[in-house]
């Protein structure tokens, strides 16, 4: 461990009397002066695709914004065709609720007005009403006999197959046709009613 203190010490006197055997005189030390931001290399760095990357931000803020503003002027048109649509709507809604309490209107007049065929031909022979059916078309015809209590469509049908063989042909149509339209119970009466 001597040897060791011994070595260190040596190189110390040795540095202490080689650094005062040099001479600094002539050597002057630079100055230090404060860096201004301008100095600064990073500051005054551009780098090309970072100024690309801002152009494209900004184009695609601009498109953005296009597009936000096209959305709101889609929005303004959807809003004023929804209130149009709805506008018709309601109107069509009104139209068809008048035409339909008219179509009740008119088959409750037209009702009424069968009540008073049917009345005036009940109160007819059965020949005369056979002769006046046989003036109506097919589809009045069944329509009125249809409306008819049996006991009354009966005689009529029995008085217009007895005039002729037309009118037997006719008779079994309109005979086929209260039968589509007739309850089977129905049916049977009034087959038997018609039968002599």
């Amino acid at each position: 461990m001597t040897v060791v203190l011994a070595g260190g010490l040596m190189f110390f006197l040795t540095m202490f009397a080689t650094l005062k055997m040099m001479h600094f005189d002539g050597v002057q030390l630079p100055t230090s002066t404060p860096m201004a931001a301008d100095d600064n290399p990073s500051w005054r760095f551009r780098n090309p695709e970072f100024d690309q990357w801002v152009s494209q931000i900004k184009d695609e803020r601009a498109a953005l914004a296009l597009r936000e503003d096209q959305l709101k002027e889609w929005e303004t048109r959807l809003t004023a065709e929804n209130r149009e649509i709805s506008t018709v709507t309601q109107t069509v809604t009104k139209l068809q609720n008048d035409f339909d309490q008219r179509v009740l209107q008119f088959k409750d007049q037209e009702e009424a007005n069968a009540k008073k065929q049917i009345k005036v031909i009940a109160d007819m022979s059965p020949e005369g009403a056979a002769a006046m059916l046989n003036q109506l078309s097919d589809d009045d015809a069944t329509k009125l006999l249809y409306l008819m209590r049996p006991d009354v469509s009966g005689p009529i049908l029995d008085a217009m197959s007895k005039l002729g063989a037309g009118q037997a042909r006719r008779a079994a149509l309109i005979t086929e046709r209260l039968k589509e339209v007739l309850p089977n119970s129905a049916t049977n009466s009034l087959s038997s009613n018609a039968s002599p």
